[in-house]
């Protein structure tokens, strides 16, 4: 990109800031179809018995290189390892980032990868058959699920680290919310175009939900690619590219241990997201396990009751942090998250109770996703490493994502799903804890 078209980026542009959120809506179908929906449901039917009469789990058991799990356990330990590489990678790959100014191809790579490896997701499908997960269930299922989890969170770093640099601090809270009810609202659309595609209509298999995931996450991402700038400060590098990635890591770390704000932001989202994202992969497993009765369809309505209430719930957070501020919003939202993971373990049995839970879930969700990304962005300091900056904080994301779903995978594995659920309340309170203990200043109350 020449000098010329660096210097026309003006934070505040609207088309800019459209492309930006254009992100949001191309890449949530992964979360939603992948993760939430589609994916567990087919993997819950293929790897588990259910009893005739009630409905309830009878088997559960899934075998893997002579290793015998709960089917649940393993998917989150499958999970959890691709977090803890994302949570390796990613910090150097954002140091080299920032280096070489390089942030939208890392962007676009991570995009790809994720989204091609959700399409490959196509040649899994109830039919393989058996509990056994033989070479051939490895090749398509494992290692497409595994790199498409990296692809997508390994973007999500690269994504968040543009907020700072098209938008002023006072427009972070609306513009994030914008971003993830776009979010919301896009991958809803998709999924309820495969449900008449595939259900309703019959007139494709329901496998073709994958291949429509990669089409659309890559489609969409072009209108983010196409107006998001390149090397936005017009770096250029000299030199070893790593040992410059390893530098620019190193500086911005530095700066990271003299913020008292940032590094305590840091320790209590590392806590309170570990909670919420876990519940968010985990809740259609427990759903299938718990709810006596649930039915396919259900799940669905619950899940589209999630993305249309995470909509509202992000505009809802935003506003009210206006008023409070943001740190007081999250307490809040965190305080609503406890109260439910108590009210699931204790009183969530039947399909309507669940739809009851499944709605707070949507409205605190939403909230808390979009105020903690646009949180943690107004904090930073004036930089030009905003990659480097997103990278420690999307490493408490994965660290605490990995600790989290390989928490609630042991959990179950030694006791039930549903003691894991209550499990979580512990991650929450300590989340809530340390966030009493961040600095307040005149952007972050």
């Amino acid at each position: 990109m020449s000098l010329l078209l660096v210097r026309m980026l003006q934070k505040g542009d609207p088309k800019v800031i459209r492309a930006w959120t254009f992100y949001d809506w191309a890449n949530s179908v992964y979360p939603l179809v992948i993760s939430s929906a589609i994916f567990p449901i087919m993997y819950e039917k293929t790897t588990s018995i259910k009893d005739a009469v009630n409905g309830q789990t009878v088997y559960d058991t899934v075998s893997f290189f002579g290793m015998e799990f709960k089917n649940t356990e393993f998917y989150a330990y499958l999970v959890s390892l691709s977090y803890i590489v994302v949570a390796l990678v990613a910090p150097i790959l954002s140091g080299i980032a920032d280096a070489t100014g390089n942030k939208k191809r890392f962007l676009q790579f991570f995009c790809f990868l994720g989204a091609i490896s959700s399409a490959l997701l196509y040649f899994f499908h109830p039919d393989n058959g058996g509990n056994d997960f033989t070479p051939y269930h490895l090749g398509m299922t494992i290692v497409p699920l595994f790199f498409a989890s990296i692809g997508y969170w390994g973007s999500l770093v690269y994504y968040n680290a543009y907020l700072p640099e098209i938008a002023e601090p006072a427009d972070h809270d609306r513009i994030s919310a914008r971003g993830f009810s776009m979010g919301y609202f896009g991958s809803a659309l998709l999924l309820i175009a495969i449900l008449v595609l595939t259900q309703f209509t019959g007139l494709l298999p329901i496998k073709t939900a994958f291949p429509l995931v990669g089409l659309w996450w890559i489609g969409f991402a072009m209108i983010t690619f196409r107006r998001l700038p390149n090397n936005v400060y017009n770096r250029k590098v000299s030199g070893s590219i790593i040992r410059q990635g390893y530098k620019e890591l190193g500086k911005v770390w530095a700066d990271i241990k003299t913020r008292l704000q940032l590094r305590r932001y840091l320790a209590s989202y590392f806590m309170f997201n570990m909670a919420v994202q876990t519940v968010m992969i985990m809740a259609t497993a427990f759903a299938n396990k718990e709810v006596r009765g649930i039915q396919t369809q259900d799940l669905i309505i619950s899940i589209l009751l999630i993305q249309f209430l995470g909509i509202a719930g992000a505009f809802l957070f935003s506003s009210v942090s206006k008023k409070i501020g943001n740190l007081k919003t999250l307490a809040i939202a965190i305080v609503v998250w406890i109260i439910l993971c108590a009210a699931v373990y204790f009183l969530v049995y039947l399909p309507w109770q669940f739809y009851i839970a499944a709605a707070i879930v949507g409205l605190v969700m939403g909230g808390i996703q979009a105020m903690a990304r646009s949180t943690y962005s107004k904090m930073l300091p004036e930089t030009e490493d905003h990659a480097s900056y997103f990278s420690f904080f999307d490493v408490s994301e994965k660290i605490g994502l990995a600790l989290g779903t390989f928490t609630f995978g042991l959990i179950e594995g030694l006791a039930d799903i549903r003691t894991s659920v209550l499990a979580l309340i512990v991650f929450f309170l300590l989340g809530f804890v340390l966030l009493l203990r961040v600095p307040k200043n005149e952007l972050v109350k």
